[in-house]
């Protein structure tokens, strides 16, 4: 290798480092006012008095669903996004099987985003501030549980 094609590739280096730290640190700040909006959520569904319920766990594959200690509120219908009472952001999906049909699952929580289902099929993706409104605002008449 020549001077010259190590010089590129380390400075092809120094630019890709610099372009991963830029994201982190959008992530960071995007993930930070997420986490004030869903707290804020949290605290607002407790003054209004909503109805908090005991949050279930997808199995990855989609095929069953598995128990959790969390309690909180659902966010989508599919019951895939939820606010923990702790004012904590999940997405409700686990690895199951047996196991994990007798005892439960954790869920921990996961870093909000101002918007959810980015890069997912058209019309999916929302601002995150809206499902939060729009959950607010259904109060305790939410779709029914699914089977």
């Amino acid at each position: 290798m020549t001077g010259v094609e190590e010089d590129w590739r380390a400075q092809r280096a120094r630019a890709v480092e610099a372009h991963a730290a830029a994201y982190a640190r959008r992530e960071a700040v995007e993930s930070a006012q997420a986490a004030e909006l869903v707290a804020d959520f949290a605290r607002r569904a407790r003054e209004r008095g909503l109805t908090s319920t005991r949050l279930t766990a997808r199995s990855y594959h989609g095929r069953g669903r598995y128990r959790t200690r969390l309690r909180g509120w659902y966010l989508n219908p599919a019951r895939t996004l939820a606010v923990g009472e702790d004012g904590q952001f999940y997405l409700m999906e686990a690895s199951g099987g047996f196991w994990a049909w007798l005892v439960g699952v954790d869920v921990s929580p996961s870093p909000p985003r101002l918007a959810t289902g980015v890069g997912a099929r058209d019309g999916e993706s929302v601002p995150l501030r809206t499902l939060l409104e729009r959950r607010l605002a259904a109060g305790d008449d939410w779709p029914a549980p699914l089977l």
